[in-house]
């Protein structure tokens, strides 16, 4: 079994796979936003190329749990996707909601203790944010069961 997690932008898609032990999250590329259907096809191929069996969408909540304009989106995303799934006959892969928040700025302070400067935070903060909502889900697992 495998876990994809996905920080969903408006520019950008972040993106995590697990290991098949589901102990740990590895970035997997930053997935520049065309549209939504060449960015549900490009998901889909990488679900296909990694055999995934979840997807844990990462949700954007405003600080006091409620929903924003950008949380809207990413549960429109979401649809999107799972529409995909379900037309290509994978609907048996679940989408799985996770709370976000606090993820870019994890992200934010780890790439700046790697001593990465500003332009090499930008390229890769997507995928390491998709790393950090992956790795809270799997060890939320872990201690669930």
């Amino acid at each position: 079994m495998k876990i994809m997690g996905l920080d969903v932008g408006d520019k950008t898609i972040g993106i995590a796979i697990s290991d098949a032990l589901l102990i740990t999250a590895q970035g997997l590329k930053t997935l520049m936003r065309v549209g939504i259907k060449k960015d549900t096809n490009d998901l889909l191929n990488i679900i296909k190329e990694n055999n995934i069996d979840e997807i844990v969408i990462g949700i954007p909540k405003n600080l006091n749990g409620t929903d924003s304009p950008q949380t809207e989106k990413v549960y429109l995303f979401k649809e999107k996707l799972q529409n995909k799934l379900k037309s290509n006959s994978m609907q048996d892969i679940r989408l799985i909601d996770w709370d976000e928040r606090y993820t870019t700025s994890i992200a934010e302070d780890v790439l700046i203790q790697a001593n990465m400067d500003r332009h090499q935070r930008k390229e890769v903060i997507d995928k390491m944010a998709a790393v950090i909502i992956l790795q809270s889900y799997l060890d939320y697992l872990k201690n669930v069961n």
